[in-house]
């Protein structure tokens, strides 16, 4: 059977992308593994939330291979995952709320090791010569054979701990572990920010606004907890916005925004920006 294409939404302006609007997507066959994959965009910034159910897990094949010339992060919204590295049998165990980052070129595999079902959220940003990730799959070398243990730990650890982790290719990055900027009241927690991909981990408590700001890519929210408002005031269109709970944002390059809580509940959310973060704060003296 032909592999299918995975779906490519693209937004020329400020959009709400509901979580039962998303481009379904499954991705794999008998020997890669099945993933259920919701399609929030893919253009520029690549964003899917993707499920496990217990006991699931996903691999690569030579049809399905899962390697890509992107940094990448993946943040638990539900359920436990343990990241594999299979070229050299390294794994980081992340539960909800705790997010896994790598460079550009790593394999990865993916096991649910909770009991119950397992959603995470990835975001990853090719550059712009790479093409389409299943293009560059192929052009890949093929990984011929999976490690599930790292047999060079034994007897070393943790004596040899600083070493062990320096050549570490998978990072997990719990919340405690964020690097912070205060942008206006919102609490803005980094996971990651290299020279293609900015993910960050951000809390806004009620009565709370962000600065006016933009970003010098496309960029996508994705809520976990609360409500937020967001104010686009140059967009043509609507320019006041209201994204629950499980549900996207998408805010394309050189966008203005702002984020506002008017609720009563603390507000978490996702954001991952490509290629450039570049917040810059402007002028506002817009009612919230």
């Amino acid at each position: 059977m032909a592999r299918r294409p995975t779906p490519r939404p693209t937004y020329d302006s400020p959009t709400l992308v509901r979580s039962a609007d998303c481009a379904r997507h499954l991705w794999g066959d008998t020997e890669s593994g099945y993933i259920g994959n919701e399609v929030m965009l893919s253009s520029g910034l690549h964003a899917v939330v993707f499920t496990l159910p217990p006991g699931g897990r996903f691999g690569h094949s030579r049809e399905y291979r899962t390697v890509f010339p992107a940094d990448e992060v993946y943040f638990v919204l539900e359920g436990t995952i343990a990241l594999v590295e299979p070229s050299t049998g390294e794994i980081a165990r992340a539960e909800k709320g705790d997010a896994v980052f790598f460079r550009r070129d790593t394999w990865h595999h993916g096991i649910n090791w909770g009991t119950g079902p397992l959603r995470v959220l990835e975001i990853l940003s090719l550059p712009p010569a790479a093409g389409a990730p299943s293009q560059y799959e192929q052009e890949h070398p093929h990984l011929e054979e999976s490690l599930y243990t790292e047999e060079h730990v034994l007897t070393r650890w943790p004596m040899n701990r600083a070493e062990i982790e320096s050549a570490s290719r998978l990072t997990r990055i719990r919340p405690e572990e964020q690097r912070f900027r205060a942008e206006g009241d919102l609490q803005v927690g980094l996971i990651c920010s290299t020279e293609r991909l900015t993910v960050v981990d951000a809390t806004l408590l009620p009565g709370g606004s962000s600065d006016m700001r933009r970003h010098g890519g496309n960029a996508l929210i994705h809520v976990t907890e609360g409500e937020v408002h967001v104010h686009t005031p140059s967009n043509d269109g609507p320019n006041w916005w209201c994204v629950p709970a499980g549900d996207s944002f998408v805010i394309p390059t050189d966008t203005d925004y702002r984020l506002v809580n008017q609720g009563t509940q603390t507000v978490r959310l996702v954001l991952g920006v490509s290629p450039s973060y570049v917040a810059n704060v402007l002028p506002d003296g817009m009612p919230a």
